[in-house]
């Protein structure tokens, strides 16, 4: 489970790094004298590794969720073996019991 958080979380960071423009960072025109700038949009980058931030946290908790459930039907299911087993001691028992005082007479 690490490994996958691990591997959304890299994906999920690449692709915020990573918002498919290839723009250069400044243009210099042949016929003015003013440079202008392109600054990346951060904003949307940060808005979209909140977002997975969140899918991520949303998907961990059902995950605890859903583990949570089968451990108690795991832990049901081994108190009802338990209590078989018990079941099945106690009438062993009375059985060497009666074959004890059997042998006595």
């Amino acid at each position: 489970m690490k490994k996958f958080l691990a591997i959304v979380a890299i994906a999920a960071f690449m692709t915020a790094c990573n918002s498919g423009s290839s723009s250069s960072a400044s243009t210099t025109p042949a016929d003015s004298t003013s440079t202008t700038t392109t600054a990346p949009a951060t904003d949307s980058a940060a808005a979209s590794m909140s977002d997975s931030a969140s899918k991520m946290a949303d998907s961990a908790t059902n995950v605890a969720d859903s583990a949570k459930s089968m451990m108690n039907k795991a832990k049901d299911k081994m108190n009802q073996a338990a209590d078989k087993m018990k079941e099945g001691a106690d009438k062993m028992k009375a059985g060497a019991d009666k074959m004890k005082e059997a042998t006595k007479k």
